[in-house]
């Protein structure tokens, strides 16, 4: 009887799962949105110290399996990155078309990994500047998803 239950009701289970699986993603899943604010936002730091890019790239998880070879910290407030995607709209990198430059100049850290240095023990230069930043934008929402470059 039991068997006969579950047999009878296993199948609908896992098709209503597998469907809640499409439209409602796992919380686990890291947006586009959600990473570029882990891997590139930082508006609360005033002093950057040589060791910056050291402790915040093992901090936002940037050296788990690999040396990620360079990473931009902005340090201005979400509000301000994301009032780029209203500005003018450049060629990314990439090629693509849904990049947008700053017009004013922002506070970043520049992380780049040391000549030689290699996985587990990844090292970084840390340089402060003030640039326009470079960043791709979700047109529906016009959140920034990804960080291109500075000028």
């Amino acid at each position: 009887m039991a068997q006969e239950r579950f047999c009878i009701l296993f199948p609908p289970l896992v098709l209503v799962l597998l469907v809640l699986d499409c439209v409602q993603p796992s919380l686990a899943k890291e947006s586009q949105a959600e990473k570029f604010q882990r891997q590139h936002m930082d508006p609360d730091t005033s002093t950057v110290t040589s060791g910056y890019c050291n402790q915040m790239m093992k901090r936002r998880n940037m050296t788990v399996g690999f040396c990620k070879r360079k990473n931009t910290f902005i340090h201005e407030t979400l509000p301000d990155v994301q009032v780029v995607c209203f500005e003018g709209t450049v060629r990314c990198e990439n090629g693509k078309l849904n990049c947008h430059q700053s017009t004013s100049k922002m506070r970043i850290t520049y992380c780049l990994l040391k000549e030689g240095s290699k996985y587990p023990k990844c090292d970084y230069e840390t340089q402060q500047l003030q640039k326009s930043i470079v960043v791709a934008c979700e047109c529906r929402q016009y959140e920034t998803v990804h960080f291109d470059s500075f000028v």
